[in-house]
């Protein structure tokens, strides 16, 4: 294998940086959280669709009726994640909203135990146990702060199921597509998804600030193309269990960039519930790591 051009390490870490800038962002929006959701889908399928080559559309005029069912639910998980996580944005802090929404590893290995019966070790149990623990602890502390931001930490926490289950019934399609099909016809699914939820909803389409554009527009190139590219072009060089272990620095980084930027101060709760659950994860992924 050539050596690449850059370092692995260096496109994971901007890969890891780029995604971090998602909540940020969110936050920075006055939108509703289906209309920011929508653009951030929208917006990147339209990006990607120069890039879609005649071997793509054979791809996609060979999908089956099986795969094309899975590839719209796994469409409609993915559009309710985005929901779910940018509306707890609305009442809990970014470093709250984002580390629950890290518990999404420990919740798609309960899935895959029981849709396609793989073994779970008693490390990565405990491991399991102890990130949801952490979860509590950030929960508890939310909640004397007030109830709204306990309802956004509850919120986050089922984004984190919501993109459970759209991995769930996406994997066994991407095996049979190549990746950039496969995200394109669920990013499509999704944003017509959206679409039909602002509809009926009534939010307006179309009557949203400067700012909230340029926001729209960002998230679809920084933290979706950009972040997720670097991730799957950094595949070819690092293992699987390294660009697992990344989802751990999106927190802090995402925390980090809510102190310079929003002004976000860590409570005590969530110092120690998110180091602990951070801990519990990293175990989880390292116990998983094969």
């Amino acid at each position: 294998m050539l050596n690449p051009k850059i370092n692995p390490y260096l496109a994971l870490f901007i890969g890891a940086v780029a995604v971090s800038t998602s909540a940020i962002f969110v936050k920075l929006s006055s939108a509703p959280a289906a209309i920011i959701a929508t653009y951030r889908l929208l917006f990147t399928v339209l990006l990607m669709v120069p890039f879609f080559t005649p071997k793509y559309w054979r791809e996609i005029r060979l999908i089956e009726k099986k795969d094309w069912i899975y590839s719209i639910i796994a469409g409609v998980f993915l559009a309710f994640h985005f929901i779910f996580w940018f509306e707890s944005l609305n009442y809990t802090s970014v470093a709250s909203s984002v580390v629950l929404v890290t518990l999404q590893p420990i919740f798609a290995f309960i899935g895959t135990y029981f849709f396609y019966k793989e073994k779970i070790s008693l490390g990565a149990f405990l491991s399991g146990i102890l990130a949801i623990m952490g979860s509590f602890i950030i929960s508890w502390g939310d909640f004397k702060v007030s109830g709204m931001a306990l309802w956004g930490d509850f919120l986050a926490i089922i984004a984190a199921v919501m993109v459970t289950a759209y991995f769930l019934f996406g994997q066994t399609v991407r095996k049979r597509l190549s990746l950039f099909t496969y995200t394109f016809v669920v990013y499509l699914i999704s944003s017509i998804t959206l679409l039909i939820y602002d509809l009926i909803l009534g939010y307006s389409l179309f009557s949203y600030s400067k700012q909230d554009w340029v926001v729209f527009l960002l998230l679809a190139i920084v933290p979706t193309l950009l972040g997720h590219t670097l991730f799957n072009w950094a595949i070819k060089w690092l293992s699987t269990s390294i660009i697992s272990m990344s989802i751990l620095f999106e927190p802090v980084g995402a925390s980090i960039l809510a102190y310079f930027i929003l002004d976000e101060v860590l409570t005590v709760s969530q110092w120690i519930g998110g180091l602990i659950l951070m801990a519990g994860l990293f175990l989880f992924l390292w116990k998983n790591k094969k």
